[in-house]
């Protein structure tokens, strides 16, 4: 009987905590990372919706001061972690956690990048007491095409064959499926695109150093050189409108579950119903 071989690993984890610190740096001096903050705006929101207490929380990744102000004003106990956490410094599928240490946990722009997403989603679920609330964002599929598409150029033009720059993103239904598998209750997974103008190429990677999302794959792409520098650059300004600025997209992904609990309310059965939607939406008035 053969053994199942050794999952692959996609990610560095040196490269991938090196590129996080480095990005912590640059976005210090360049005013903050952005995309983050936008990501923790809308967890800040959505948390607000939510009315329970939390006593202790633990934060995945990034960590903008509006997401900490937040957790603050609720009384919240914040415990910092990840590739470069200020608390603990760990990988998302390996946190030195005791079962059931928290009843929040946060992660903001990080899990795309770590090599076993299924079993992060796992820990992060085993980390939260009964009806605890899990809160992600992150990347997914279908960002960066105008970056994908100027890499692309610059391999061609580099003569050394297609390169993987850009590591692989997840979609909004995978991401869905692996709430389910990872035993979450009242899974919610969906997207928000957001699109940012860039007067350069150049510009666009310097935010993407900022919040460490440069490429960490095991495999590391070669140097495109000066002719695929070229060509990169040529592709990118090729795509502007007409002030200049070319259009980037990032397709946001916002995940949230509950850690099961027996007091959680559960679904009817089927067929339990005692009136028809046709008939409750045939009767319900306009607001």
């Amino acid at each position: 009987m053969t053994e199942n071989p050794a999952p692959r690993i996609l990610f560095s984890p040196p490269r991938r905590r090196l590129a996080m610190a480095r990005g912590q740096q640059m976005a210090m001096r360049h005013g903050g990372a952005f995309l983050a903050e936008h990501m923790a705006d809308e967890i800040v929101e959505r948390l607000g919706w939510v009315n329970r207490s939390f006593a202790d929380a633990l934060v995945l990744g990034h960590a903008p001061a509006v997401l900490l102000a937040a957790l603050g004003s609720r009384g919240v106990k914040v415990t910092l972690a990840g590739p470069v956490g200020v608390d603990h410094s760990c990988e998302e599928d390996a946190l030195p956690f005791a079962p059931a240490a928290f009843d929040l946990v946060i992660a903001i722009g990080t899990l795309d990048s770590v090599n076993d997403l299924p079993g992060a989603l796992i820990q992060i679920n085993r980390a939260l007491r009964p009806d605890g609330l899990m809160m992600a964002a992150m990347v997914g599929a279908g960002s960066l095409p105008r970056l994908k598409a100027a890499m692309l150029a610059a391999d061609e033009a580099s003569a050394r064959g297609v390169a993987a720059h850009i590591h692989p993103q997840i979609d909004v239904r995978a991401a869905g499926d692996l709430l389910q598998r990872a035993r979450f209750a009242m899974p919610v997974a969906d997207s928000d695109t957001l699109t940012v103008r860039y007067s350069s190429l150049p510009a666009l990677v310097r935010d993407l150093r900022c919040h460490g999302w440069t490429n960490v794959l095991t495999s590391a792409a070669p140097p495109v050189g000066r002719a695929g520098l070229i060509a990169a650059l040529q592709n990118f300004a090729e795509a502007a409108e007409v002030d200049g600025k070319t259009a980037e997209r990032f397709d946001l992904i916002y995940l949230s579950g509950w850690a099961p609990s027996p007091d959680q309310p559960k679904p009817a059965k089927r067929g339990s119903a005692t009136a028809s939607l046709a008939g409750v939406l045939g009767k319900t008035k306009p607001r």
